[in-house]
């Protein structure tokens, strides 16, 4: 094979790959959820995880632990995500909306909100399959999941009329 067609493949395999990660979605952070999901028509769902234990699953760690991997996976969403997904999201802010939700940056707009669009573009609707990642016998505090009664202490509906 010759230079210029070497040059030429390895410039179209970067270009392929460059789209595929700016077409993918990105993890964006609880701040921006918030802008939408804070207000008290809406079912207050910001103000609902900032005082679960989940928004202070990173800051409840030991300093130590705090850069162990192991805790850091199910500790924070930043951390336990494809480093290659992340945008504005910190570790800092614990187990938040898209460790539950997906990634939200290509449903974020209000646009896109409206469930069934949303879940088109990448939201997801957590079942007890995207609970039991982290609550399960590999966490050294685990003491038994029951889906059910958990998912009703953290749950945080949208009262707001449905225009699907």
């Amino acid at each position: 094979m010759n230079y210029k067609k070497l040059v030429f493949l390895l410039s179209m395999v970067f270009l392929v790959v460059s789209f595929a990660n700016a077409a993918g979605e990105k993890y964006i952070g609880a701040a921006k959820c918030k802008m939408c999901h804070n207000k008290a028509d809406k079912g207050a769902q910001f103000t609902k995880w900032e005082a679960s234990k989940h928004s202070k699953a990173f800051s409840d760690l030991k300093p130590a632990d705090q850069k162990n991997a192991k805790c850091l996976k199910c500790h924070s969403t930043s951390a336990g995500a494809d480093q290659a997904l992340v945008a504005t999201i910190t570790v800092e802010e614990g187990v938040s909306c898209e460790s539950c939700h997906g990634p939200g940056s290509a449903y974020k707009t209000a646009t896109n909100m409206k469930k069934e669009k949303a879940m088109t573009l990448g939201m997801i609707e957590p079942k007890e399959a995207v609970c039991v990642k982290c609550h399960n016998k590999e966490s050294p505090n685990f003491k038994g999941f029951n889906y059910k009664e958990y998912a009703a202490k953290i749950a945080h509906a949208d009262p707001s009329p449905k225009t699907n």
